[in-house]
């Protein structure tokens, strides 16, 4: 099968910025990396997406898109033009060398129960931007089907773990500002995946309200802290944790009882508290999962607080290891994936199955944006 020249754009829950990789890729199991950077939002980037955020929880069904949604969905398209062209430069390649780009978007509203997922981000705008096609919205063709439209990069750990040497199961656990579990089993068909619980999102909102700082950087609040067991055990009390795969969450899911139930605490308790909340909810995982992994690669913003890595191995059997330990590119997977997922969008290929997102079929999607020459 030829290969295809791919660019992957992601914008994760955790607001941090733009991860954009590039990737020559069959769209099965080839996936070469070509190059990657990290574009970080601005503080007033940042601002309006969390803005965004909040008015998305009022958006109803049949409304138009609120105002600030659409203004933080044309700065996000222009801030993501901007890290393809920053990518192509530092490459050293020209638009016509790249075949496509996959483009997530950010997620502001996330209620598959209601058939619901919106991820803002103008697919036709950006292809005219950077001269190059785009496939876009990834996820509707999924949750219209009655899938829970997430999460959406197995497919590729799939195809990054076929190299993998391991004595048994592997999981794939990516934590970002939510956390998602990949299992793969000993054959192909042998793939589950769903949402887990809070990632990176209930700490870095806590950082942000009691010091001003993005997150807890290097997990050093959280180790000058001790978890409050009651606290935990009120947070874990949550019949999400029982619900059986599969399953996903909104960013702001935990939000509203996690403010509560830690509002008493000090800024270090606080942090140690939901860092344990986040690795006890990782460890719930297990009783959906068939069978205990030997091995869990930590990919997302999460694997670089040691903090984390350390209760989320206190509380996981097996090995815990950042992607960076097997090989991977942690701060690009997720970029890269939706680089391949744009490749298998252009073969009418599955980017999700039943055991990824419950959809009832394998099923394909995105949304083909041509770039038009001279249209800008």
């Amino acid at each position: 099968m030829s290969t295809k020249l791919a660019l992957g754009l992601m914008s994760g829950t955790s607001l941090d910025g733009i991860d954009a990789a590039l990737i020559q890729t069959d769209g099965e199991g080839l996936a070469q990396p070509r190059g990657a950077l990290s574009l970080p939002y601005t503080d007033d980037q940042r601002r309006l997406l969390q803005h965004a955020l909040e008015a998305a929880r009022t958006w109803l069904p049949d409304a138009p898109m609120p105002d600030v949604i659409a203004q933080a969905e044309q700065e996000l398209t222009q801030a993501h033009a901007r890290a393809v062209n920053a990518l192509l430069a530092q490459a050293k390649l020209n638009p016509d060398d790249v075949d496509v780009v996959g483009f997530h978007g950010q997620t502001v509203l996330h209620r598959p129960e209601e058939g619901r997922t919106e991820q803002i981000g103008l697919g036709q705008l950006l292809a005219d931007l950077v001269g190059i096609d785009v496939v876009y919205d990834f996820r509707s063709a999924d949750v219209a089907a009655g899938g829970q439209g997430a999460p959406f990069a197995p497919l590729y750990h799939r195809a990054l773990a076929s190299n993998l040497e391991s004595s048994g199961p592997v999981a794939v656990l990516n934590v970002g500002g939510v956390s998602n579990v990949t299992f793969l089993g000993k054959s192909e068909d042998d793939l589950v995946a769903f949402d887990t619980g809070p990632g990176n999102a209930l700490l870095d909102d806590w950082m942000t309200r009691h010091t001003g700082a993005r997150m807890d950087e290097e997990g050093a609040m959280a180790k000058s802290g001790q978890p409050d067991r009651t606290v935990l055990a009120t947070l874990m009390d949550n019949p999400f944790f029982d619900a059986k795969a599969p399953k996903s969450l909104d960013r702001l899911d935990f939000h509203a009882r996690a403010q509560a139930a830690t509002s008493h605490l000090s800024p270090a308790d606080g942090a140690a508290t939901l860092t344990h909340f986040t690795a006890r909810a990782n460890a719930a995982a297990l009783s959906h999962l068939p069978e205990a992994p030997c091995l869990w690669i930590v990919c997302g913003g999460g694997r670089r607080n040691p903090a984390l890595l350390d209760a989320l191995q206190a509380h996981l059997p097996g090995e815990v290891k950042p992607a960076e330990a097997v090989g991977w590119r942690g701060d690009d997977v997720e970029a890269e994936a939706f680089a391949y997922l744009a490749v298998r969008s252009l073969q009418k290929r599955p980017l999700s199955v039943s055991g990824t997102t419950g959809v009832p079929i394998p099923m394909t999607g995105g949304v083909l944006a041509k770039t038009r020459k001279g249209a800008l």
